[in-house]
């Protein structure tokens, strides 16, 4: 009987299933329904602790198939996909793996404001379709001395501000709560979006942010305005995306979330003004292997002595 169970291990980076499974005798949950009533009913007793992502996520309904569960450790900083309040209901711990991601996913978004403003991603396009020979390519937008605007001032938040003052970029925020830092605050969403030029979106997923970029926000970030989301797809109401950038109401996007992956709506696939990134924020070999490593820590220090090493409730 294994202590460990794998749920959505077809989403998690491979060496993780393998060293869970080889050396901590893990097992991997089927995702076929009937398959997993199968093994839970099989296995669920004695499983002390389930490996998850942002991607597979973890509800009561699974948690009470495993009546000896005490921790979920999710592959990943974001965990919105995860019931943590029901997870605390029945005194279950969850982690996540923070900090070791902020470099690769604060790198993605300042790759995303060069990218829309310059028109890198639109003018590859142009470029390999032949229509240079027709006339030049636009001009775009610089990126040195924009007013961005982060919504989300957390520690990614910071490595995104911090990279871009090497752009001599003005930089402000809005958070729940004011933060200790020289960068200007923003009493709301709306009011960070009508200053900035560009509004970066940073908050975590969840309720609690659901289509905080609405339509309002959006036509405060005006026609020559940008948005870029690294965060949770459902921060942004999508339909009020795809409707302001058809209208001109911003002048474009960046976008590596969305709130129905791995799908993305046609709509925007259609728009040239957007940069579209299947959720790669965090996609690099190095981060990977960190988020891995954290994970590991957080199922064996647990397994030996109850401890996580990252919790979040």
């Amino acid at each position: 009987m294994s202590n460990v169970v794998i749920a959505g291990q077809h989403v998690l980076l491979p060496d993780l299933t393998e060293e869970l499974t080889t050396e901590d005798g893990a097992l991997c949950l089927p995702p076929d329904e009937s398959e997993r009533r199968s093994f839970l009913d099989e296995h669920g007793s004695g499983v002390k602790v389930a490996v998850t992502s942002s991607f597979a996520g973890f509800d009561a309904d699974l948690m009470d198939a495993l009546p000896d569960l005490e921790l979920i450790a999710n592959f990943g900083v974001g965990y919105d996909s995860t019931d943590v309040e029901a997870a605390s209901e029945r005194g279950i711990t969850v982690s996540n793996t923070p900090d070791v991601l902020n470099d690769g996913v604060a790198d993605l978004g300042v790759g995303l404001i060069i990218d829309v403003l310059r028109g890198i991603s639109a003018s590859d396009r142009f470029a390999r379709a032949g229509k240079w020979k027709n006339g030049a390519f636009p001009l775009q937008r610089e990126v040195t001395g924009r007013r961005v605007g982060i919504l989300g001032l957390g520690r990614i938040g910071q490595e995104v501000a911090t990279r871009l003052e090497g752009f001599r970029c003005e930089i402000g925020y809005h958070n729940r709560n004011e933060v200790e830092t020289s960068y200007r605050y923003f009493g709301s969403a709306e009011e960070l979006a009508g200053w900035a030029e560009v509004l970066v979106v940073l908050t975590p997923g969840g309720a609690a942010t659901k289509a905080l970029v609405d339509a309002d926000v959006l036509a405060a970030l005006g026609p020559e305005g940008y948005l870029v989301n690294i965060a949770r797809g459902t921060v942004v109401d999508e339909d009020a995306l795809v409707q302001a950038l058809n209208d001109a109401t911003i002048a474009g996007a960046g976008l590596d979330v969305y709130p129905n992956e791995p799908h993305i709506n046609e709509a925007l696939m259609a728009l040239d003004n957007v940069v579209l990134t299947p959720h790669i924020a965090s996609g690099t070999r190095e981060t990977r292997r960190a988020m891995a490593d954290t994970v590991l820590e957080n199922v064996r220090t647990w397994l030996a002595d109850g401890r996580a090493v990252t919790p979040v409730n």
